[in-house]
């Protein structure tokens, strides 16, 4: 239990603090400040000690340094049950300090500007509010630690229905916040600092990792109704799936939202209208065209079965033509797309249940990492971001390409990546026919992408994810009727491929790189 009688405010956001000061006012609890926050203080007719009288030291170094003082830190550390900290206290003349109300200098808001000096974001490293709060939190028992603006009015209620004292619960929820808010904050800061340090080189990796979120919202439950589950967003300025606005349906659940990322990671590097049906994280279908009503349609129209209960991606703002083909498309769970034509939103809210997700394309990280959690560990790898040109790939067998066909090619190459290996993609111009996803083996996905396209597959293109290990792939793609197959080559079998590619008349590209997704 602890009794409020001195408080140290020093804080960058000032948000709710008059509020929270007059309160404590009101209960007689003396106030020392710094800077700014003593300004506003005064401006709101209350009485404040300065820092610097208070310990007889002025602020230095442009404000560098101002709290690092002993008389801040011994009154914060002194352990009021401990008769040898009370006694050397009282002989150096240090009075108590109850309580700290501490936010810490901007540096994340300020690190995030476009083009930020580094000069600037160092200033904005915050020194001597962290060592107060750590300094408080240290010594919970004894001393209050306010890091966080929404606490100041459950705190006031406390002291106000306590005659100004504090339970001993509520001072170690305090300082356990206190803790993850520097925690937070140096991580930030590394993570800022470590980029600078690397520059472009992204093939360097950091010899640590330090993450921090912030929860968005609880979830129903997760993959399966016996697992707890909640969504959160990366430190740092929102962005991605973390700044999706919802405009219609119910809540999203867990599996929505693997699912949205899915389709947006899928549709997001397509330079024209392009439309993607994904179900269970892998794509049943996707098209690109001149015209998103078209894209829809076609993509679609590549598994109809399959794509019952999915969700829609399009990268393009929905319009009614768009709209009504959706509508008429049975039960979809969600449709995310920069935006929706008022039209079409009117339209599509007609179905009660299917979500209407709205995000900005753009605001997608370039370069960005990404990592899996295995028991012990974690792994940790750039983001699969690379695009290929026809000036890239390799035409390795003796039947050349048709224009035509590499542009078919390319478009498969680009969908087969977002396709879980072993993946398989049969295209026909720029949209899906036909894939084979997840299978155990090559000629397993081959066999069923085939299956999928149906009367589509004669004339078709094959992407394939990696290369070949084997003739039998190739020959089950010549009796079908596709005409054109990019893979990634580098099997020792290589040149009986290719040779088997050249007996069937068939186009085979290298590109010389692969495209897994585990």
């Amino acid at each position: 239990m602890l009794k409020v009688k001195r408080v140290l405010i020093s804080v960058s956001d000032k948000a709710g603090l008059v509020d929270f000061a007059k309160g404590l006012r009101s209960l007689g609890v003396e106030i020392l400040s710094t800077g700014g926050t003593a300004k506003l203080l005064r401006s709101a007719h209350m009485d404040v000690q300065e820092v610097s009288d208070y310990t007889g030291f002025p602020e230095m170094l442009d404000g560098r340094v101002k709290t690092l003082h002993p008389a801040i830190h011994g009154g914060l550390l002194a352990v009021r049950d401990n008769p040898q900290h009370m006694k050397q206290v009282a002989q150096q003349h240090i009075g108590l300090i109850d309580m700290v109300v501490i936010n810490l200098y901007p540096f994340e808001k300020v690190s995030q500007k476009p083009s930020v000096h580094l000069d600037e974001a160092i200033e904005n490293i915050d020194i001597g509010g962290p060592a107060m709060l750590r300094s408080a939190s240290k010594n919970f028992k004894h001393v209050a630690v306010v890091c966080n603006p929404e606490r100041y009015k459950m705190i006031l209620q406390e002291l106000n229905n306590n005659s100004g004292i504090l339970s001993d619960r509520l001072l170690f929820t305090l300082a356990v916040e206190a803790f993850e808010h520097t925690a937070r904050y140096d991580s930030i800061i590394h993570h800022f600092l470590d980029q600078r340090l690397q520059g472009a080189d992204l093939s360097s990796l950091p010899k640590s990792l330090a993450f921090h979120f912030t929860k968005i919202q609880d979830l129903r439950y997760g993959e399966n109704p016996h697992q707890p589950a909640a969504f959160y967003r990366d430190a740092g300025v929102p962005t991605g799936l973390a700044k999706m606005k919802q405009l219609h349906g119910k809540e999203l659940s867990y599996n929505n939202i693997l699912d949205l990322n899915s389709a947006v990671m899928a549709i997001k590097d397509f330079s024209n209208p392009a439309a993607v049906v994904i179900k269970h994280n892998n794509p049943a279908g996707l098209a690109e065209d001149k015209n998103l009503a078209k894209a829809y349609r076609a993509a679609f129209a590549c598994d109809p079965l399959s794509a019952f209960g999915g969700i829609i991606g399009l990268n393009r703002c929905v319009d009614l033509a768009t709209a009504r083909l959706i509508s008429k498309s049975g039960f979809m769970e969600c449709v995310i797309a920069p935006g929706f034509a008022v039209d079409a939103l009117k339209l599509l809210k007609e179905k009660k249940n299917v979500r209407m997700i709205e995000l900005d394309f753009n605001d997608l990280k370039a370069n960005d990492f990404d990592f899996k959690k295995v028991k012990g560990g974690l792994l940790f790898q750039k983001e699969d971001d690379i695009q290929l040109s026809a000036l890239d790939v390799k035409v390795v067998s003796k039947a050349k390409p048709t224009k035509a066909q590499m542009m078919s090619l390319l478009f498969a190459w680009k969908v087969v990546k977002i396709v879980k290996s072993n993946a398989i993609v049969l295209a026909k111009g720029c949209r899906v026919v036909g894939i084979g996803a997840g299978q155990t083996s090559r000629v397993g996905s081959v066999e069923i992408a085939i299956k999928k396209a149906g009367k589509n597959v004669r004339g078709a293109v094959l992407a394939s994810d990696a290369f070949f290990p084997k003739v039998d792939n190739i020959q089950l793609a010549a009796k079908a009727g596709i005409k054109a197959i990019i893979h990634s080559g580098g099997s020792i079998a290589d040149e009986e491929v290719i040779r088997e590619a050249d007996r069937k008349k068939l186009v085979l590209i290298a590109t010389g790189v692969r495209h897994f997704k585990h």
